[in-house]
């Protein structure tokens, strides 16, 4: 018979709330009684024991489900409509526009709000653009769909098409299926590129 031996455990005296953890710590310590990995989050616990709380975004909207990564995405949508522009996307299309004032930005519809609708330089082609900060799965575009069924409906006029656009980090197999069958929605890539200034500069 083997016997184990019994390392010593201290048990420190602060007790973590799951609901203040981030959703990434949560899911890895898993229920009660369970044996957890928490290595990878060490500087978010570090943090809850110095008495330093992780910084929250809160959601006002009871639809927005995960608020942080929609903080993310809003980020990005900015940043793209600020410097339209200078994207490959800018070289033939405008930012929706209505009577002289751009609207194409969290551009309502019937089934909730488009991220950015855009109009080709030569008046031919709508385009909705959808975001996702990460990975964006095959449920995308679906999404898309019904963004562009609602504009072909309701704004498209006669001899105007229109297409799909999602932006995301990356995608995966799920996603290239889906998009292989269907041509009229086109996939972009964003790279987020860090760069480091000494103060002095």
């Amino acid at each position: 018979m083997s016997s184990l031996a019994r390392a010593r455990v201290e048990w420190l005296p602060e007790t973590i709330a799951r609901s203040a953890m981030s959703e990434a710590l949560r899911r890895s310590t898993g229920a009660y009684g369970t044996v957890s990995n928490i290595t990878p989050h060490s500087e978010e616990i570090e943090r809850f024991i110095g008495g330093a709380a992780p910084p929250a975004v809160i959601a006002t909207d009871p639809a927005i489900e995960d608020a942080a990564t929609f903080a993310l995405e809003k980020h990005l949508e900015d940043f793209l409509v600020q410097n339209w522009g200078a994207t490959e996307l800018g070289r033939d299309y405008d930012i929706y526009v209505v009577d002289g004032e751009r609207v194409g930005q969290q551009f309502p519809s019937d089934t909730g709000p488009i991220d950015i609708l855009a109009m080709s330089k030569n008046g031919k082609t709508l385009l909705v653009v959808e975001l996702k900060r990460r990975r964006a799965s095959d449920i995308v575009v679906g999404q898309t769909q019904r963004y562009m069924g609602y504009v072909q409906e309701e704004l498209a006029e006669e001899g105007q098409t229109v297409r799909g656009c999602i932006i995301a980090l990356e995608d995966d197999l799920r996603l290239r299926r889906a998009l292989s069958v269907a041509p009229n929605i086109d996939f972009y890539r964003y790279q987020v590129i860090q760069t480091v200034q000494r103060d002095d500069e």
